[in-house]
């Protein structure tokens, strides 16, 4: 009987990790499950030691902030980790902590398998933990189809299980009773989409913005797609009446004509489910947006900033990015997806192609194939 210990800091990961946590129990019936992550770890029967809304803090000022909880959050991984003495460590994502674990549990734990799903985005920034997550981890599981060559550039093995979004979607797609990802879209309703990101700072600086360019359009109607772990009370004083929210968001991204996407993940989903989009992403410090374009070559292996496009190698979707994020800015590109066809249609084309990249291996399936079979 083997225990697994994971680690997931965010929404995004805590569904990752629920996952995965199903398909190994699939394969290992009385395997044990422990770690730090949220409410669907838990509905997966994974027993936390810490919950993710202790964790999610975003940029230097947030860390600072909540300094105290950073601090806790190590001393509760460490403490749990030494008490479980687990036989495979799998951490989701979440760099900056994770990477920290996995040198604490080499020392003092030398025994545990180290196995890291959801890497870090080594190829776009901080290219030097290549060699650190290497060095750490027994496995390193990669979810998008070029990280492999990325990491063999190096030397280190890499291997490709398939993307969980895709995954995410394939499962939305069956509960349509749709065979694949060509789900039958229903005829647009005049309704654009808006969803403002997975935490609550993110949220109070995009949504603003989103609601005041959205509202140009007064011919559709305008709804806020909630995050898991944010309560609907936070949204409401941002909301007029007939302004709707909800937690149905791939539904809503299959109707809505047009969306407006904070940067993450949530521009991947997006594209798989055929919603033109523009992509916006808040900096604190936005002023300085050009001296961060022009440093990006000497910072960022890639030359843009969402999913979407790092992937397809091109801009697909515009990206507002800092002190481009604007309320004009943002309408400008709804404007353009709400009425231009031809561009829409190439929007579109680019989606299927970016689909094809992905592949069609269930990751979350693949990755415990992996984990199951070295035990």
């Amino acid at each position: 009987m083997a225990k697994y210990f994971l680690i997931a800091g965010e929404a995004s990961g805590d569904q990752h990790a629920a996952a995965l946590i199903e398909q190994i129990k699939q394969r290992d019936p009385q395997a044990q499950f422990i770690g730090l992550g949220g409410d669907r770890m838990v509905a997966a029967e994974c027993r936390l030691y810490r919950d993710y809304s202790h964790m999610a803090f975003m940029g230097f000022d947030a860390v600072l902030r909540h300094w105290r909880d950073v601090r806790d959050n190590f001393r509760i991984a460490q403490d749990a980790l030494l008490s479980e003495r687990p036989d495979v460590l799998i951490l989701i994502d979440y760099p900056s902590f994770n990477l920290r674990m996995a040198s604490f549990c080499r020392k003092h734990l030398p025994n545990t398998r180290i196995v890291y799903y959801i890497l870090p985005k080594v190829w776009a920034w901080k290219r030097r933990r290549i060699h650190q997550i290497a060095r750490l981890c027994d496995e390193v599981l990669a979810i998008f189809p070029f990280e492999p060559a990325y990491y063999a550039k190096y030397g280190y093995r890499c291997t490709y299980v398939g993307n969980p979004t895709m995954e995410g979607i394939e499962r939305f797609a069956q509960s349509r009773k749709t065979a694949t990802l060509k789900v039958e879209r229903p005829l647009r309703s005049k309704m654009i989409a808006l969803l403002p990101g997975s935490r609550p700072s993110e949220v109070s600086h995009c949504l603003p913005r989103m609601l005041d360019a959205a509202r140009r359009f007064p011919e559709y109607s305008i709804t806020v797609c909630a995050a898991p772990g944010i309560d609907d009370a936070f949204y409401t004083p941002y909301l007029r009446a007939g302004e709707a929210l909800t937690r149905d968001t791939y539904t809503t991204l299959l109707q809505a004509a047009a969306a407006v996407v904070n940067s993450g993940t949530a521009t991947l989903e997006t594209a798989l489910l055929g919603c033109p989009q523009v992509a916006v992403y808040h900096l604190a410090l936005s002023p300085l947006v050009a001296l961060i374009r022009w440093a990006q070559p000497f910072f960022f292996s890639v030359k843009h900033f969402t999913l979407v496009n790092i992937i397809a190698g091109k801009e697909v979707i515009k990206e507002c990015i800092a002190n481009e994020f604007t309320s004009d800015c943002v309408a400008d590109e709804l404007q353009r997806l709400l009425t231009d066809e031809a561009y829409k249609k190439e929007m579109l084309a680019n989606y299927k192609h970016l689909s094809d990249s992905l592949g069609s291996l269930p990751a979350s399936a693949t990755a415990a194939d992996i984990i199951t079979s070295r035990q």
